[in-house]
Order: structure tokens, then C-alpha cells, then sequence
């Protein structure tokens, strides 16, 4: 498996892609028949998951989304847990729920929190929310109880892909003690559809901002609700692969950690709805609609690059469109 051959094959490979691909070399710029066999356009190419992911673990990175979390569900005294700081905090997602960009999510149902003096409630989620995300893709893994070492964990990752982590809150928040995100979380996470190699992405000292648009059912206008940066995370890639098998857990080429939803300091760099509208209570006006959490029909992009001097990185897009519950 590619993945698994590691960074002299890759850096083997994008070398003769770029050889290929340069206005200097002939093969393919003189030679058309050629270019339309090696070189298909965009829209007629469907899109594909870039890599089988067997195991995906999702990271809480970002200090700036541990703080304003902590600080809806627990208040501002002490909104951070004291762990939080010491190592990066993670939980084990659903590999069989992850998809490719532009598959739409069914929203799922699920039990929900008492409100009042009535019991838990059972039925569609109705707090449906977005986590702006990136996962790294690991490359070679490690051998069952050797861990890796943080200075060589740079050598287990492949690249960076887009990613949504989509979030029922209302699931999350009452079934997440004692033992963490279950039913919240593993009804979908979508993938942006090519991985951006470590290679690819050496250049730049950090990543350039993200957007994240929604498209309100019936309207035909996206609106720019955050814009990120990768730089937001506490802990990096790096520490996370390295964290990940401190305990001697046995990675796999094509495994998907998340970093965890990416917010900035400012509330325009809030990476999910739970954050931008307060858990509800500051809707947010989206054109001519109005949005606490995500309605059926609603459409969510994430986009993001890396820009050098006169060119970009591209991570292409990360899309899904929310469907109603099965009856």
C-alpha cells in the first residue's frame, strides 16, 4: 500500500508527477492524444474516499473551543479540565461512517436530556451542528507496543484532508458521561476527497485561513459564517501521533485523526454552531434566515488553503447537505 511505504516513495512520486505536469517537459505538453488519456477535467471524475480508513480517532485540540465548551456546559470559573493541559485529549470514532464530500447526512435520532421535570426525550436530534476540522492520515503505522517517537512522528503522516465532524449536541450532551461521544458523533463524518501531502505543505509556516458557508434550505446563497486557522491548535499533529501511542496502540496506514474542531480567539474564528450561537442563545442571521442549530436542507462547506507567492494549496471542499429523520 502507497500509504505505507513512506516519505522516500512518496517524495519519489510527487517528484516524477511534477516532472510530468512542468511546461518544461515534453512528454505530456507535446503530445495530446496523451493528455486526454492521462488527464480528465474535474466534473467528470467522481470523487472517492482517498484512502480506506480502518480506525479514526478525534482529538480536542483547540484551547480556544476546550474554553468557550467548558465555559457553556460548567461555566467560565473553571471551564478547562486540568488533564486538558498535560496531554491531548481524544475519543474513538466510527470508521464506517465516514464519507466523502458531497454525501448528504440523514439526521439522526437519538435520546436527548430531560428538559424540566419531564423524562428524556426520543426522536430526531434538534440541536444538529458542524465541527470545522482537519485530519491528519497516517502513513506507516507502528508495531504493537512501540510507541512513536514525538520527534519522528512527522515520518507517520501522509497529509491533511478537510474534515466535518458532524455533532447531534443534544445526543452528545446526555449520553457523553461517563464514557464519552457515542451516538452524537458516529452517525457521519465527511472527508474533503484528496489528501495534501506533509510534502506538499513544507512550504508554508502555517496554514492560510478556512471558510466555512452555510446554505440555508430554499435559499440559492451561501453564507461565510467563520473563518479559522490551523494555527489555533494547542497540539499538534505530531504530538497527537505520538500521544496516540504512548501506551503502545498500534497504528495502521490510512487511520484518521482529527484534530478537533479548529476556533480562534475571536468569535468570527468559532469553529461549530454550538460556539457561533452561544448553545442557541445568540441565533445567527444567515441572509434572510435565522439559525441556533442546523435545519433539514441545509447545506454546509467547508474550503480552506495554503497560499504561497502567486499559487495555493488547495484542500478542495468539504460538503454535506442535512436530510430529515426516517419516520
Amino acid at each position: 500500500m502507497f500509504l505505507g511505504m513512506g516519505r522516500p516513495a512518496w517524495k519519489e512520486a510527487r517528484s516524477t508527477i511534477q516532472k510530468l505536469l512542468s511546461a518544461e517537459d515534453p512528454k505530456l505538453r507535446d503530445d495530446k492524444s496523451l493528455r486526454e488519456k492521462s488527464l480528465l477535467p474535474m466534473e467528470k471524475v467522481q470523487m472517492l474516499l482517498p484512502a480506506k480508513v480502518g480506525d479514526y480517532t478525534d482529538f480536542f485540540s483547540s484551547m480556544h473551543h476546550a474554553k468557550n465548551c467548558g465555559t457553556i456546559f460548567r461555566g467560565p470559573e473553571n471551564p478547562i479540565p486540568q488533564n486538558w493541559f498535560h496531554l491531548p485529549i481524544a475519543y474513538h470514532g466510527r470508521a464506517s461512517s465516514i464519507v466523502i464530500s458531497g454525501t448528504d447526512i440523514i439526521r439522526p435520532r437519538g435520546q436527548g436530556p430531560p428538559i424540566g421535570n419531564s423524562p428524556p426525550y426520543f426522536g430526531p436530534s434538534q440541536k444538529l451542528d458542524f465541527e470545522l476540522e482537519m485530519a491528519a492520515v497516517v502513513g506507516p503505522g507502528n508495531d504493537l507496543g512501540k510507541p512513536v517517537d514525538v520527534n519522528r512522528a512527522e515520518d507517520h503522516i501522509f497529509g491533511l484532508v478537510l474534515m466535518n465532524d458532524w455533532s447531534a449536541r443534544d445526543i452528545q450532551a446526555w449520553e457523553y458521561v461517563p464514557l464519552g461521544p457515542f451516538l452524537g458523533k458516529s452517525f457521519g463524518t465527511t472527508l474533503s476527497p484528496w489528501i495534501v501531502t506533509l510534502d506538499a505543505l513544507e512550504p508554508f509556516a502555517c496554514d492560510a485561513p478556512k471558510q466555512v458557508r452555510i446554505k440555508p434550505a430554499g435559499q440559492k446563497q451561501s453564507s461565510v459564517v467563520t473563518r479559522s486557522n490551523f494555527n489555533h491548535l494547542y497540539w499538534t499533529l505530531t504530538q497527537q501521533v505520538a500521544h496516540h501511542t504512548i501506551n503502545g496502540c498500534n497504528l495502521r496506514p490510512g487511520d484518521l485523526l482529527g484534530t478537533g474542531t479548529i476556533s480562534g480567539p475571536d468569535p468570527e474564528s468559532f469553529g461549530c454552531l454550538l460556539e457561533l450561537t452561544w448553545n442557541g442563545q445568540k441565533p445567527l442571521s444567515l441572509n434572510a434566515s435565522v439559525r441556533k442549530f442546523l435545519e433539514d436542507g441545509d447545506e454546509i462547506t467547508f474550503t480552506g488553503c495554503c497560499k504561497g507567492n502567486g499559487y495555493n494549496v488547495g484542500f478542495g471542499t468539504c460538503s454535506g447537505k442535512i436530510l430529515p429523520a426516517p419516520q
